[in-house]
């Protein structure tokens, strides 16, 4: 499997998850030129990471590509047991993630896809920043009582963690957020985690 990766971006997590899934892989790491390049283009005509070669498989979008990861290297439990159950449950936490989580950082991103007044961008990228906050108290919730989100370490957890990095970086209060703060803190004690940032070039 070959994955084209930005660093920081989502695709970062599906770097950490190659690296919990134990198999062989390599990744090319771009820049926003290279995104947009027509080598990249080729393979992704959005221009857009992550992506994912394996053979003359190739597949976008983050949740599908962790999905196929987890399947294909099922010995990693990535998914959980192999049941419909656990499976579901890592999906739901998946998405709660790449369908809530990540977009409501989008308005802090780019507030002018949302609002063209610039001096309306500071409203927007506060509204972002509570609306962030709440998700991020809903996952502090839930890993009140599991180390993980499912329950069990799955393709969920790293997407979690690289959000929270881009919540440090965009000012988002963290404070009181206990079980979030432990949960970044095993994040960053992971070999796995920490060959897929040292490959990116991360701290």
């Amino acid at each position: 499997m070959k994955l084209y990766s930005k660093p920081g971006a989502c695709s970062t997590a599906v770097h950490i998850v190659l690296q919990w899934a134990g198999g062989p892989f390599e990744v090319e790491i771009l820049d926003g030129a290279a995104m947009k390049a027509p080598a990249f283009l080729a393979i992704n005509p959005a221009g857009a990471v992550p992506a994912l070669v394996d053979g003359d498989f190739v597949l976008t979008q983050n949740a599908a590509i962790m999905g196929y990861i987890a399947d294909t290297h099922p010995q990693a439990g990535l998914a959980g047991d192999g049941s419909p159950r656990q499976r579901a449950e890592a999906a739901r936490w998946l998405s709660f993630v790449n369908s809530d989580l990540h977009p409501a950082f989008k308005p802090i991103f780019a507030p002018g896809r949302y609002i063209g007044d610039q001096a309306q961008h500071d409203a927007v990228k506060a509204a972002a920043r509570t609306m962030v906050r709440g998700l991020l108290e809903t996952a502090d919730k839930r890993l009140a009582d599991n180390e993980w989100l499912a329950g069990f370490r799955s393709f969920a957890d790293p997407y979690l963690f690289i959000t929270l990095r881009w919540a440090l970086g965009t000012g988002i209060d963290l404070s009181g957020l206990d079980n979030v703060a432990a949960f970044k803190a095993r994040m960053e004690t992971d070999t796995g985690v920490q060959a897929a940032l040292a490959a990116e070039g991360l701290s």
